[in-house]
């Protein structure tokens, strides 16, 4: 079995930059750190791994600077890593970032299964696995919260939906988005640190990919445009109450109730 699992290196802090002509993140020199959700789709590859000898792959899209979190990957027992980086990628929204992806999947080689977190904490989208899918005409489920069964030719999986839990069976190869409760992520090993400190990362550009039409990625392939995007404002002012529990919870109250928070019940 070959899995790939598609990870993202997001923000790791609210202090984040934006550009404010084309309404994108800048993360050139931010702290980073790999989309939480990714680690448990990691973690559900390497527990094939464990019980059915799957080769693991990672592949993701960003800056030079993303070479961390496929390293990261590497700590963890993945076994290859890929990474798409090219200028002419940045701005992507969902549909050009997951015709990108799929583009660069199909140059790694045939895979029977794709793994991809529930979505990412800076765009926080959910999009991105379902149109990959799309693009590499293969059957998905998303939000898979158990996996049930593996067989040589399909997977069976409980989906968390959002009035009941439903069971689906899908033939390889397939794409599935699991959610963050569905296994332990397991911490990098410093062992495997230094085992694969020399180990080669797949670079791919635009010119590397079969597509090789500007127009079809990064800004120019983005159907959607942000319109306004900013910064969360910061309030680091607080104020200090003394008084008793009485005084204290009517001062709450009507502080609650002068900001138009909550109304006294006629």
């Amino acid at each position: 079995m070959k899995i790939v699992v598609c990870i993202k290196q997001v923000p790791g802090t609210a202090q984040v930059e934006i550009d404010e002509k084309t309404g994108v993140l800048k993360r050139d020199g931010v702290e980073s750190k790999m989309n939480p959700y990714d680690l448990y789709a990691m973690e559900t590859a390497l527990r094939f791994k464990q019980e059915y000898g799957a080769e693991v792959d990672v592949i993701t899209m960003g800056p030079p600077q993303c070479e961390a979190i496929v390293r990261e990957a590497f700590m963890m027992g993945v076994d290859r890593g890929i990474i798409l980086s090219d200028r002419k990628f940045g701005g992507a929204d969902v549909l050009a970032t997951s015709y990108t992806l799929s583009q660069g999947i199909r140059k790694a080689g045939n895979y029977d299964l794709i793994i991809c977190g529930k979505q990412t904490t800076d765009g926080d989208t959910a999009q991105v696995g379902a149109e990959l899918a799309e693009f590499l005409g293969i059957p998905h489920v998303t939000s898979v919260c158990r996996v049930l069964k593996v067989e040589d030719n399909s997977i069976t999986v409980d989906l968390d939906l959002p009035m009941h839990i439903e069971t689906a069976a899908i033939q390889f190869p397939c794409l599935i988005t699991v959610e963050k409760g569905i296994f332990e992520p397991r911490l990098p090993s410093f062992k495997l640190k230094l085992a694969t400190a020399d180990r080669k990362i797949e670079w791919l550009a635009m010119k590397d990919l079969d597509d090789r039409n500007e127009m079809h990625y990064g800004l120019n392939g983005s159907p959607t445009q942000v319109k306004r995007i900013f910064p969360p404002e910061s309030h680091a002012g607080r104020d200090m109450w003394k008084g008793s529990s009485g005084d204290l919870a009517g001062r709450l109250f009507q502080m609650l109730k002068d900001k138009k928070f909550m109304q006294q019940a006629r």
